[in-house]
């Protein structure tokens, strides 16, 4: 094997293992950032004016697209990727939440709700618009500013100070911004805040999560109407969003009509992980173009973008760099499928982080390992299938957050890890949860089987016994027999 090739690969594998943080757009530099984010159509309708309300799951590229329009020079970038949206000439994006500590101090927020906030969305919507003012407090005129400067005294965590100041203030915070509202109107501007990151008010505690956004969301659904060139975008998660669907009544049914739900079909996945891996160095740039078959066209800010009209576009992009197949022949699984299968959940849902994730990971095995792959093969399937486990894990333990009682749900499937189940034996296990536990599932035996399977955390195969999708396998203490070679 040519021991150039040895190097040259381990310098590709190099580019790939570090290709972006393993999907998370939370610490990616904004060159990073803007060369990782792939601009989906329907995700672009975030940029029009009517739209306050954005949804979709861990993973999905909220915080991805947050930053990338709260950086004035990147919001411009994308939006030439939005053609038939209604876009504002002049607009400005700003993050609202969160904001930094001196600006708006989450912890105080949270103590406050525990103390007086917890079932008041009044009392909360006043809270956030009072913080509203506090963000924005530069951009207003100099007369609001002097009135509303007992607004602008108490330091950032002193919620309780906040919200008293705001209150003794009667109309005034209103009028301040129905003033600049009229003042970005007058030249021909619009801004637009920014809220993400909403389930860190609570640190676990999804009360206070919820009452932090049911006032938030009363805020918007009051003023929306009335501010037309001072808008909100409202980034949830998809299962906040649900809960809050239960609860939120007339006022998240304003705000949720023109939402935008961060779906991503197969082919702008696969688009997106070409992307990435093109734009992480001129080497692997060079090295993708080399597939042939795939279209390419380079944007000053964005990176090279692949032009993908059908998922299976991006077949000899993927075939160049693992192979055909998941083993020694077809049997094992075509690589272009497989990749996107296994990091789907049980109702078939595929989102970026996980599969950036794993294709990262196998990179950095594969770096290591001595080794040697014929020119031009730079990834073993047996590295994409260990790094699948550890992307398992990571997201159960990621998705403890928005579901706190899978660790019970684990300790009862544990008891019997080989998948698949029948119906009956499932519905045993999942009745083994003790009663004293203090996070306990929302229903019991097969209720609770067809809520796992509704949230895509179970599945149920075609010959109906219940398994659980890659996603969650390992993550669960989970296994089943055959599948692709796995070894250390």
């Amino acid at each position: 094997m040519s021991r150039a090739w040895d190097d040259e690969r381990r310098q590709l594998l190099d580019g790939i293992s570090r290709m972006g943080d393993s999907g998370r757009a939370e610490g990616a530099h904004t060159d990073q950032l803007a060369k990782g984010f792939y601009p989906v159509a329907e995700h672009l309708r975030v940029l029009d004016t009517d739209v306050v309300l954005v949804v979709g799951p861990r993973g999905s590229g909220k915080t991805q697209i947050t930053r990338m329009l709260t950086d004035g020079n990147l919001s411009q970038a994308i939006a030439r990727f939005a053609p038939r949206v209604r876009l504002p000439k002049y607009a400005q994006w700003v993050a609202a939440y969160p904001a930094g500590r001196e600006i708006f101090d989450g912890s105080g927020l949270r103590d406050f709700i525990r103390r007086k906030g917890g079932s008041a969305s009044d009392v909360l919507r006043d809270v956030w618009l009072a913080y509203l003012l506090r963000r924005l407090r530069k951009h207003l005129s100099q007369k609001s500013q002097s009135r509303l400067a007992p607004l602008f005294a108490p330091p950032a965590a002193d919620v309780s100070a906040v919200y008293e100041a705001m209150r003794g203030l009667g109309a005034d915070p209103v009028v301040a911004l129905d003033e600049f509202d009229r003042d970005l109107e007058e030249r021909g501007q619009h801004m637009f805040l920014t809220y993400d990151e909403l389930d860190t008010l609570g640190h676990g505690d999804w009360r206070l999560v919820e009452a932090g956004i049911r006032g938030l969301v009363a805020l918007w659904a009051a003023y929306t109407r009335r501010w037309q060139h001072l808008r909100a975008k409202v980034f949830l998660r998809t299962d906040l969003y649900e809960r809050h669907a239960k609860v939120g009544g007339a006022d998240l049914y304003k705000l949720a009509a023109s939402r935008v739900e961060l779906n991503w079909s197969d082919r702008d996945l696969y688009a997106m992980l070409l992307k990435r891996i093109a734009n992480a160095d001129d080497r692997l740039t060079d090295y993708l173009k080399a597939a042939k078959g795939i279209e390419w066209k380079e944007d000053a800010k964005l990176g090279q973008i692949p032009v993908l009209t059908r998922w299976e576009d991006a077949r000899p992009g993927i075939e160049r760099m693992v192979g055909p197949y998941m083993g020694a022949n077809q049997k094992k699984g075509l690589v272009h499928r497989w990749m996107l299968d296994h990091v789907r959940d049980g109702v078939g849902r595929a989102y970026p982080r996980p599969l950036v994730q794993m294709v990262e990971l196998a990179a950095a095995r594969d770096r290591t390992q001595a080794e040697s792959l014929s020119k031009p093969r730079l990834l073993q399937p047996v590295s994409l299938r260990l790094a699948l486990d550890r992307v398992s894990v990571d997201h159960v333990v990621q998705a403890r957050d928005e579901f706190p009682w899978l660790d019970e749900i684990r300790a009862c499937l544990s008891k019997n890890p080989l998948v698949p189940y029948s119906d009956k034996d499932a519905t045993i296990l999942l009745e083994g949860i003790p009663a004293s536990s203090v996070n306990r599932p929302p229903y019991e035996g097969k209720e609770l089987l067809d809520y796992l399977i509704e949230l895509g955390i179970l599945r149920r195969r075609p010959d109906l016994r219940v398994d659980a999708p890659d996603l969650f396998l390992s993550g669960l203490g989970l296994r089943r027999k055959g599948g692709v070679r796995r070894r250390n």
